[in-house]
């Protein structure tokens, strides 16, 4: 049976690597997105001529009723979940924390924490011994702005990916014993659309030239991580912390 691997924000960037590398390697791949069908179906297009298989649904996975239509949907169509990708996220435009207020905090809380959070409970009833299920796989796509702190640029996003690195490490230490690893990728500056929401589309190409390895990230590298933390190969892996970010 092949193992079945669910990718939130799987549509562009990271998530678009993700699932096309997933699907390369065996996995059925659901591709979540929550606007961009074009872009969805592209990914899942790509996946079939190459001989995977992979299906796209769109869902708020800040929403507890589409998180679990999502996740009824893999279940229906794809089979027993073995893996989630919690890579879903977004930033807004750079400013100060003085600058930020309510209504721009509550969305960034809601795509980067209650979205994972969400997912995370409703891959757990599906995978964990304790419900029946066999096991499997959580991988946190998290940010080095949780330890850089993001300054003068995007302080909220970088306080909400250290919320999911705490959660990381507290799921991981409550289903351990429950055959699922819970680990986390902390991806730096890699080359993704996700900049132009901060109105700084070439953001990585201004900033790479001071890092250690003197150039941005490829989504693919991510991606990589991403699937070692995924197989069996990380076997003896959980609540673990891979940086991804050229030295920085």
């Amino acid at each position: 049976m092949s193992e079945v691997v669910l990718v939130t924000g799987g549509s562009r960037g990271i998530g678009a690597a993700t699932s096309k590398l997933a699907a390369a390697r065996g996995y059925h791949v659901c591709v979540n997105y929550r606007a961009d069908e074009a872009a969805a179906a592209a990914v899942v297009a790509g996946i079939r001529e190459a001989g995977g298989t992979a299906l796209a649904v769109r869902a708020d996975v800040s929403r507890s009723a589409e998180v679990e239509r999502l996740f009824r949907t893999v279940d229906d169509e794809l089979g027993p979940l073995t893996g989630l990708v919690n890579n879903a996220g977004t930033l807004e435009t750079q400013c100060r924390l003085d600058e930020l207020d309510g209504e721009r905090l509550a969305r960034t809380w809601s795509a980067n924490i209650t979205g994972p959070f969400l997912c995370a409970g409703a891959a757990v009833r599906r995978m964990s011994t304790r419900y029946g299920g066999s096991g499997g796989a959580i991988v946190n796509v998290s940010s080095a702005a949780a330890r850089l702190g993001a300054p003068n640029e995007y302080v909220d996003y970088a306080a909400a990916k250290g919320a999911l690195d705490t959660m990381t490490r507290g799921l991981a230490l409550e289903v351990a014993r429950e055959d699922i690893r819970v680990n986390c990728v902390r991806p730096g500056l890699i080359h993704t659309g996700i900049h132009a929401l901060g109105g700084e589309a070439g953001r990585v190409d201004r900033i790479a030239p001071s890092l250690p390895m003197g150039r941005g990230g490829r989504p693919e590298e991510v991606a990589e991580a991403i699937l070692w933390l995924l197989s069996p190969a990380a076997s003896y892996a959980t609540g673990t912390f891979l940086d991804l970010s050229g030295g920085r």
